[in-house]
């Protein structure tokens, strides 16, 4: 398939996924907008992502597909259901789509872009769940390479060119006006390096998060080494859910702690993120929110595959913190193996990764 032959005006992408998986196609986004300046580009994603998009530079339209909500209403109400996917549906129509980039792997929005009448789809064909896509790209899951290069192949199997590699969102200036607020409120100041430390990770695994997250006790540690070796302020971030596994976290250094768990929108935390000199954070979205905004970043991995989700990127600025135990990763192809253990995580040292992070700072 060759893309240059449709010349689009009108692109739409889908993914319903969480706020790394988005983030892992803003490099598609930038290759389309390079080879079509003047289309217009619109997006169908969930709740959890659509501050980012829609103060994205390259996004004209954000759409919102909440699987979750819809499937409420669909027991709540048949008719409710039906108007409410009738009204996305005359929503998508009108803007008379050239092409969709449809990465939701599901038949759901397989079967949508084809009753919206969306001519060219194009998109990954997981399990033949996606049958009506006119351009069906095999794929047995995200294995073997990073997310990232899946979809910079889909860029060149429509016949362009990848110019654009790096993870890139747009910081409002009012997100970016409140973390320089929040450090003069805090007598933040430049002769001591901010290190974020974000002991969650983030809303996509919901109850298995634990098998993401290494212990708040470590955490207690580490900040307290990073701050007796380096001198470095801290502020710890998270959403409110996770501000029992922060106040853990600053049991040691209280003083020498700020919180900001619970008090950021998803652009004042990528604000954040980004007046730090480094963040120490697990395995999640916040990680690539701030690759996106050009932190160096320590990351700690368990049962998840670096290689496939870790940070992409420069390997001068972002570290990974990992076990090399011979049943990791054990989460493979969207499926967690069983573990009473999480050994990958237990057997991470604050050692461990407080070497990391003196590797970049």
């Amino acid at each position: 398939m060759n893309i240059k032959d449709i010349n689009p005006k009108k692109i739409l992408i889908i993914n319903t996924f969480g706020i790394g998986d988005v983030l892992f196609t803003t490099p598609l986004i930038a290759n389309l907008k390079e080879h079509f300046p003047d289309s217009s580009i619109s997006y169908l994603a969930n709740r959890r992502t659509v501050s980012l998009l829609e103060n994205h530079e390259n996004i004209d339209q954000v759409y919102i597909y909440e699987r979750d909500e819809y499937n409420v209403l669909y027991k709540k109400s048949k008719i409710r259901f039906l108007k409410k996917v009738n009204a996305l549906v005359k929503d998508l129509k009108k803007e008379k789509f050239d092409i969709v980039f449809d990465f939701s792997l599901n038949r759901t929005a397989s079967y949508l872009t084809w009753l919206v009448g969306i001519p060219h789809r194009v998109g990954f064909n997981y399990k033949g769940r996606s049958p009506l896509l006119t351009y069906k790209i095999p794929f047995n899951g995200f294995e073997g390479k990073h997310v990232v290069e899946f979809y910079l192949d889909v860029v060149q199997a429509v016949g362009l060119e990848v110019k654009h590699r790096n993870l890139h969102i747009t910081i409002p200036e009012e997100d970016k006006n409140w973390a320089k607020k929040f450090l003069q409120d805090h007598n933040i100041k430049g002769d001591r390096k901010i290190v974020g430390v974000l002991p969650g990770a983030g809303a996509s695994w919901g109850k298995d998060a634990k098998y993401r997250r290494w212990d708040s006790a470590r955490y207690a540690k580490l900040v307290d080494k990073i701050v007796e070796k380096f001198g470095c302020q801290i502020i710890l971030m998270g959403d409110t859910s996770e501000a029992d596994l922060c106040r853990k976290a600053a049991e040691i250094r209280p003083r020498d702690v700020i919180s900001a768990y619970g008090q950021t929108s998803l652009g004042q935390l990528a604000a954040l993120l980004q007046r730090c000199d480094a963040v120490v954070l697990n395995d999640g979205g916040p990680l690539h929110l701030a690759v996106s905004v050009q932190t160096k970043t320590v990351s700690i991995f368990g049962p998840v595959d670096d290689r496939v989700y870790g940070p992409f990127g420069d390997n001068q600025k972002h570290c990974v913190a990992s076990k090399d135990i011979v049943c990791r990763p054990c989460y493979r192809r969207f499926r967690m193996t069983r573990c009473d253990h999480i050994s990958c995580l237990q057997t991470l040292t604050v050692e461990d990764v407080l070497q990391k992070v003196e590797q970049i700072l």
